[in-house]
């Protein structure tokens, strides 16, 4: 499955996602809900802790009483800090990429299709390997596909083709050079590269290098240094 930024993700997977997402959705609404619920009752509570101080106040300048109010607040220790409750934002409503984080459904996904070496030798020597020991290649220029190429794919119908194929091509035929089916420009997408799920990369990319200087130098591991 990819979404419209070009970003490539397992559907098992995507699908778990948002299921969790929805769950953190309902469990901040529930918390928000109840934050608002406590403001209106505290709030509800200081217009009566106020109209009994402006009962008590009127009381003693009519009738000299002494005050029977006593505002709790301000027996309390003048050095004590209240403790500084934590503020629940009002919580989106919507699910996002994990990887984008803009805004994404599922039916905003399209699946991709790779096209499958199926040449006599290929046949030969993937017969008895795994699904994981195929190639795949691109349809135009029947390149070999590998994770360093740029590639792109058709929203329209989810085949991919090298970016230098996709570009040169689809804005002028505006059909997929595959199954024929009419497409735009804005059905070209750019697919993303990663490597792999736990490898940062582009923008997020950090390196850390470590230097042991031995156990009698007293220092042990340097600190990590970014670069």
């Amino acid at each position: 499955m990819c979404c419209h930024k070009g970003h490539v993700l397992c559907r098992e997977c995507i699908v778990e996602c948002f299921l969790a997402q929805k769950k953190d959705i309902q469990r901040r609404l529930a918390a928000h809900a109840s934050q608002k619920n406590q403001d209106k009752d505290e709030e509800e509570e200081k217009l009566m802790l106020q109209k009994a101080r402006e009962l008590d106040e009127f009381d003693q300048q009519n009738h000299g009483a002494l005050p029977r109010y006593s505002d709790k607040s301000q027996s309390q220790d003048k050095n004590a800090t209240p403790g500084a409750s934590v503020r629940v934002q009002d919580p989106e409503t919507h699910t996002v990429c994990p990887e984008g984080k803009e805004k994404l459904k599922l039916k905003n996904l399209f699946a991709i299709r790779f096209t499958e070496d199926n040449s006599e030798e290929e046949k030969k020597t993937t017969s008895s390997s795994s699904s994981y020991d195929r190639s795949y290649i691109f349809p135009s220029c029947k390149v070999t596909l590998t994770n360093t190429m740029s590639l792109v794919a058709l929203s329209s119908c989810g085949h991919v083709f090298c970016k230098k194929c996709g570009e040169k091509f689809m804005p002028v035929d505006k059909v997929c050079l595959v199954c024929d089916k009419p497409c735009k420009d804005r059905n070209l997408v750019g697919l993303k590269k990663g490597g792999t799920g736990f490898a940062e990369h582009d923008d997020h990319l950090e390196a850390k290098e470590y230097k042991h200087l031995g156990s009698g130098s007293g220092l042990g591991l340097v600190r990590p240094v970014k670069t």
